[in-house]
């Protein structure tokens, strides 16, 4: 087996982690796509007028933009910068002790 040095292994986990974000994403991105016209057709079927698959529609497409808001990260790139920089002021400060 082969041996990861410390900045290759958190670099693996961190892309394992981020493909299963990816993965959770678009599972609930294509779920939201074959469902809702199901229950569109089911609406028309049955009540056609009452159209009530709006709500559902609604309420999981702001879960969707919710999810897809933290998947690709509004702010993300931000965040990383400030973990580079903070960690970078704590290996200055370690050094000057």
């Amino acid at each position: 087996m082969e041996t990861y040095t410390n900045n290759e292994e958190l670099a693996y986990r961190k892309a394992t982690r981020r493909v299963k974000e990816l993965k959770g994403f678009y599972g609930n991105l294509t779920s939201y796509c074959l469902v809702i016209p199901f229950l569109l057709v089911l609406n028309l079927l049955t009540s056609p007028d009452h159209l009530w698959f709006f709500w559902p529609m609604l309420g999981w497409g702001i879960g969707l933009i919710a999810h897809g808001v933290t998947t690709f990260g509004i702010g993300k790139s931000w965040e990383e910068r400030k973990i580079r920089e903070l960690m970078e002021e704590e290996r200055k400060n370690s050094k000057t002790l």
